[in-house]
């Protein structure tokens, strides 16, 4: 291959070096001002040899996905000038179009199950949003699909991805691991703009966009927001990671496994308050109180309740810790007069007044951008909405959010049923749980605050919870990964002990 090219480039020299300075100046065109039309052509041939390399190695495109997905926010990452969901969306239908062409070997019998009927429902309802004109500015399909992508197609996109590529204990250990370990890079990045300061993109934007929120007391406090969007999104999303993993290391029993486990959901419990998000403390507190309800034992159910106790006490009923600005500002959330939650009351009593003449809601795609000063609706197309629930409430009317509600009480029902009724090891059924807890624990974020599908959480959450309904399949399989792990844990013991007897010898 390397003689056959170095004979290409000696007889056609000119030629390769004029299509290598392209490609050069192709890459540099897309680092420092995005995707204009000449690197795109430029970059064709990379993009070829990328969608033939993806036929080749699908687990890696599996593997890319999750990994671009954690880090899209980054405001370390260079500009390229494209929208943060096109990423996402691409490799996604990449994978559902490779499981397509190999249908034999793909297991599309495990995509029928309750959730994909949930996800149906919510995704028609969607769909006939397009011909929602309340605020009789006329039909806008481009600016109704991105909405609709955001709301309920990229849901179906992580249900089908995860159910297909997710296949067994192997894969789905690894899932864990690699999550865990982008979850400890976001903590680990939190943890350096805490101590060592801003990269020069996440300070411009701080002291632009996000200084009204993310720079409080007089600039005596910041709100850190690690590889996420804002801080919100940050302290919500690690506050339900947390809960996932100390959930996977208090009922994993493979060794290695709940170290790992352990240090990650520790790690993510602290990471929660350098956001000052006062919502995820909640979160935290909510996915633990369903992990008590699914656990199913006594043994696990009352020392995690007491320990959980003490930590909410601690901060609701003393000051320890009060000498820390972002402890004092965690326990503002359980302060009834807060000033943030009685001005959310205010908008959204005013957004009733509105939304009893819009069922249907004002529209998928309308905003301040395209809604008239003098519009009946200017107020719903500018308000805040503070939190996923009202945004839908605003652009989908009662109808839509009844119907978002429903499906995603059935979607977290089931799963529940699952790890209660279906999955008899209880490590695996702890995995389950861990995955449901952290679900329930988002969604609460969502009452509190628009983070449910935006980046990383929503493939992160609804994928993990589409694991669950993955679970009573590889059961058998997860029992035998499970003995051949612990059979090799014990023998390292043993030799261990061998060891440290013949060294007194």
């Amino acid at each position: 291959m390397t003689s056959a090219f170095r004979t290409y480039a000696k007889e056609n020299g000119g030629r390769v070096s004029l299509l290598f300075l392209l490609f050069l100046l192709a890459i540099y065109s897309f680092i420092t001002a995005g995707f204009s039309a000449f690197a795109i052509v430029c970059l064709l041939p990379a993009i070829a040899a990328a969608v033939l390399a993806a036929f080749h190695f699908r687990m890696f495109t599996f593997w890319a996905l999750i990994v671009i997905n954690y880090i899209i926010s980054w405001k370390s990452m260079p500009a390229t000038g494209i929208p943060t969901s096109i990423p996402n969306e691409l490799l996604e239908i990449v994978l559902l179009t490779l499981a397509i062409i190999d249908v034999k070997e793909a297991k599309f019998e495990r995509t029928a199950n309750i959730m994909l009927y949930a996800l149906m429902i919510w995704c028609g309802f969607c769909l006939l949003q397009v011909l929602n004109d309340t605020c009789g500015i006329g039909v806008d399909v481009g600016a109704w699909y991105t909405t609709a992508r955001s709301l309920a197609f990229q849901l179906m996109y992580a249900f089908l991805v995860f159910t297909l590529y997710i296949t067994n204990p192997k894969l789905l250990i690894r899932y864990l691991f690699i999550w865990g370990a982008l979850s400890l890079f976001a903590v680990f990045w939190v943890w350096k703009q805490k101590n060592f300061g801003l990269t020069p993109s996440e300070n411009a934007w701080l002291q632009g966009r996000g200084r009204t929120t993310h720079i409080l007391a007089g600039g005596t406090l910041i709100r850190y927001f690690s590889i996420f969007s804002d801080a919100a999104n940050f302290g919500i999303g690690i506050a339900s990671t947390a809960v996932a993993f100390l959930v996977f290391a208090i009922t994993s029993k493979i060794k290695k496994h709940r170290i790992f486990f352990l240090i990650t959901g520790l790690a993510c419990a602290w990471a929660m308050f350098p956001s000052g998000t006062r919502t995820a403390i909640a979160c935290l507190m909510v996915g633990i109180m369903a992990f008590v309800f699914l656990s199913k034992s006594v043994k696990i159910a009352v020392p995690v309740t007491i320990l959980f106790g003490l930590f909410i006490f601690m901060l609701a009923f003393t000051t320890i810790g009060n000498g820390n600005q972002s402890i004092r500002r965690m326990r503002s959330a359980f302060d009834k007069n807060d000033a943030s939650a009685n001005q959310r009351s205010i908008n959204q009593e005013a957004m009733k007044k509105y939304l009893a003449e819009a069922p249907w809601g004002i529209g998928m795609g309308v905003g301040y951008k395209n809604v008239p000063a003098n519009n009946k609706y200017t107020f719903m197309a500018t308000v805040p909405p503070d939190s996923e629930y009202v945004f839908i409430w605003i652009h989908t009317g009662v109808i839509g959010i009844s119907v978002f509600l429903i499906c995603t009480a059935i979607m977290i029902l089931g799963a529940c049923w699952i790890v209660l009724f279906r999955i008899k090891s209880p490590s695996l059924r702890g995995i389950g749980a861990g995955f449901c807890c952290a679900m329930i624990s988002q969604q609460l974020g969502g009452y509190g605050n628009q983070v449910l599908m935006q980046f990383p959480n929503c493939l992160v959450f609804y994928g993990g919870l589409t694991i669950v309904y993955i679970l009573p399949y590889i059961e058998n399989e997860w029992i035998e990964y499970e003995k051949e792990q612990l059979a090799k844990q014990e023998e390292k013991k043993r030799l261990k002990l061998e060891k440290k007897r013949a060294s007194r010898v």
